[in-house]
């Protein structure tokens, strides 16, 4: 059979794509190795963040780079093999780290971020997910005065693009999470306008479920190469072979194996994160994610218990699973919540990609007609799937875009 759009990748932005080119009468095929919400999008932290405004630059003062160095954060961590093999990455980032850099940067990310809820919703409702969602923020706690000095500042700047927020002293703190230690806590912002979202996964199958629901189609399929064939795409997989007028490749941390073949390569490269979670008890019931900001970890509230979620580790695809960045979290989640039973017998662990300019690639290719690509959103593909979908859409059938998309063309990597 042929299909007007095949998209690759049935993530959150796969899926969300895949969504609006059905919902607009096109003749989709959604395929990936694995079904909707089987990969990162089920192992992030379950926050759609419209406070997500600032974007995470590379170290570049002496005392952040001194702290890293050892190779004990529970923030970031690093393997020394995935620094050799992205390092042309890694010194992109770096330059593009710098304070005007990273200005220009975010306000072009923004664009993307100040849709994320409205967008989302529209497939929330088009999915009856309403379930799965809180609609009353999130908690970013701080240990350090000076940090939470610094996050109020930027809270308050934060309040001229939308985002809302509270401050919260110790008191108004333990009213909110009562069951919550917060010794060595000085305070917390509580962003009040992001969502969290009870079971990511579910989040995305209920809108791949909606998209079926539409005539759209999901194949289970290893994609094994992919050929230009005449004004359209031939994609042979381990089980089968499609046929397509136009192609989206939005594989996440997998994009640049499936177009490199075709004559792509750009500076994609992954950051790994881990996810554990707790039985939840009457003693540890909490109501709001809460992100340790000098720590770097999130505690939240799932239907499979509470998930703690590790910061990033900079690691190959391939490489051996290593907890101890996790292991080193669970010691300071344990002395803020009682964790005592783990519910999986082995920790999750997930890629995610970034690009060095910190922004997703949405856009045509350069080298063929009929292909797009939509990848590279950091940690920030769960949140903004369903705008990048939008965008898709809009610029697969000719109409207007909501936002300027020549910041994220993937021609910006040309030189």
């Amino acid at each position: 059979m042929r299909y007007e759009v095949i998209v690759i990748g049935a993530g959150m932005v796969g899926t969300s794509i895949a969504w609006h080119l059905q919902k607009n009468n096109s003749n989709v095929l959604l395929l990936d190795k694995k079904l909707p919400g089987s990969e990162t999008s089920y192992g992030n932290a379950g926050l759609i963040q419209r406070e997500a405004i600032h974007t995470h630059p590379f170290p570049r003062q002496l005392t952040e780079m001194i702290r890293v160095l050892p190779n004990q954060g529970t923030d970031i961590r690093y393997r020394i093999p995935a620094i050799l093999r992205y390092h042309q990455a890694l010194l992109q980032y770096w330059k593009y780290s710098t304070p005007a850099s990273v200005k220009k940067i975010e306000s072009e990310w923004q664009t993307l971020i100040e849709h994320c809820t409205s967008e989302h919703q529209t497939m929330i409702s088009a999915s009856g997910a309403d379930e799965l969602i809180t609609r009353d923020g999130w908690l970013q706690l701080h240990r350090s005065e000076e940090t939470f000095k610094e996050a109020q500042v930027s809270a308050i700047d934060a309040r001229n693009q939308g985002v809302e927020h509270n401050v919260l002293d110790l008191e108004a703190l333990k009213a909110m999470e009562p069951r919550a230690n917060f010794e060595g806590f000085v305070g917390a912002i509580h962003w009040k306008n992001s969502w969290q979202v009870s079971n990511p996964s579910s989040l995305v199958k209920a809108y791949a479920k909606n998209f079926q629901d539409m005539q759209g189609t999901i194949k289970e399929s290893d994609v094994k190469e992919i050929i230009k064939d005449g004004e359209g795409w031939k994609i042979i997989t381990d089980n089968d072979t499609y046929y397509s007028d136009k192609l989206v490749i939005a594989a996440g941390p997998w994009s640049n194996d499936l177009i490199r073949p075709l004559g792509y390569n750009l500076p994609l490269f992954p950051m790994r994160g881990y996810h554990q979670h707790f039985k939840v008890t009457e003693k540890n019931t909490i109501n709001h994610s809460m992100f340790d900001m000098d720590k770097g970890f999130v505690m939240g509230p799932m239907q499979q218990g509470i998930r703690i979620t590790t910061g990033a580790e900079m690691t190959t695809m391939n490489a051996p699973k290593n907890f101890g960045q996790l292991k080193t979290v669970l010691k300071l989640a344990k002395k803020i919540l009682p964790l005592e039973d783990a519910v999986e017998s082995e920790a999750w662990a997930g890629s995610r990609p970034c690009m060095p300019d910190m922004k997703p690639v949405i856009g045509p290719a350069d080298k063929h007609d009929k292909l797009w690509f939509a990848f590279g959103h950091s940690h920030q593909g769960f949140t903004l799937g369903p705008m990048t979908g939008r965008l898709v859409e809009e610029m697969i059938h000719d109409k207007p875009t909501l936002v300027d998309l020549a910041p994220f063309s993937a021609q910006r990597f040309s030189n």
